[in-house]
């Protein structure tokens, strides 16, 4: 049996909230102060998204780091599910190995797969005659962003019933049918999640952008990131505000989509019972 937290535990949790959350509060609201201070309230206004909007350059920072984001996701869902598929067909010695160097890159601090990437691109391209751009940034976010649709599709493939696939074959369906028709709409639910999750990572990147986009091409982590070097304006506040509402509206949406799967998982299970 679980013991209930009492009454300094609720308290202690209470106040790791609020360090950690009361920062965000704050920055949300004075992005919508109507003066520059950042500890004086004038009043309520809209006038710093405005001007947030009308700024080309954070303007083209976002769709670049938009399209990125999208681009990289898909590529990483993709590569991920398959990965995950054939993880999944390897015997138990085999995989239980490769799924630890799966897990690498998550543990693995993002300066150093930042700075590695960033080094063996600029080994390559001494070779191979090119140069840091979005090319190797979409290499690199890829790169981090498969081992999370593994994780997430694995689980799928763990509860699915085997049989399925053979009575499929068994019905004059081949392996490839069986897989599109089968397989990929039992596991649909981890793809989706390893999609979203990927989308949220890749928009959030600062640190392994920075060694890996060059001069060519700038996200909006990193445009925020010059932008506060000079002085943090009241507009960076409006885009950190719609980056944390936009990335905690994706986390919602993941945990609001996990739980609906495990409430199907369980229903069965209580009417049996």
């Amino acid at each position: 049996m679980v013991k209930k937290p009492g009454l300094f535990g609720r308290f202690y949790t209470g106040l790791i909230l609020l360090f950690l959350y009361a920062p965000i509060f704050v920055l949300i609201v004075f992005s919508f102060n109507s003066s520059r201070s950042r500890t004086v309230w004038s009043g309520f206004s809209l006038d710093w998204y405005t001007s947030l909007l009308a700024d080309s350059s954070i303007m083209e920072a976002f769709y670049a780091s938009l399209f990125l984001a999208l681009l990289a996701a898909v590529i990483a869902t993709i590569a991920g599910t398959f990965a995950a598929v054939g993880f999944y067909g390897m015997r138990r010695r085999w995989r239980a190995p490769l799924m630890q160097i799966n897990s690498l890159p998550m543990i693995n601090a993002d300066i150093i797969t930042g700075v590695s990437l960033c080094l063996l691109f600029v080994f390559l391209g001494g070779l191979l005659r090119f140069n840091l751009g979005f090319g190797t940034l979409l290499i690199a976010h890829v790169t981090f962003c498969i081992p999370y649709v593994i994780l997430s599709v694995t689980p799928k493939l763990r509860q699915l019933d085997s049989n399925l696939i053979d009575a499929a074959q068994d019905l004059g369906c081949t392996w490839m049918k069986a897989f599109w028709k089968v397989i990929i709409p039992e596991i649909m639910p981890g793809i989706i999640n390893g999609l979203i999750i990927s989308f949220t990572l890749s928009i959030d990147d600062f640190v392994i952008s920075y060694f890996t986009a060059g001069g060519g091409i700038m996200t909006l982590p990193m445009k925020i990131f010059a932008m506060t070097r000079r002085r943090v304006s009241p507009e960076i506040n409006a885009l950190s505000t719609i980056l944390f509402l936009s990335v905690l509206l994706l986390l919602i949406i993941i945990n609001i989509r996990t739980a609906k799967q495990e409430d199907r998982l369980t229903r069965p299970s209580e009417a049996r019972e």
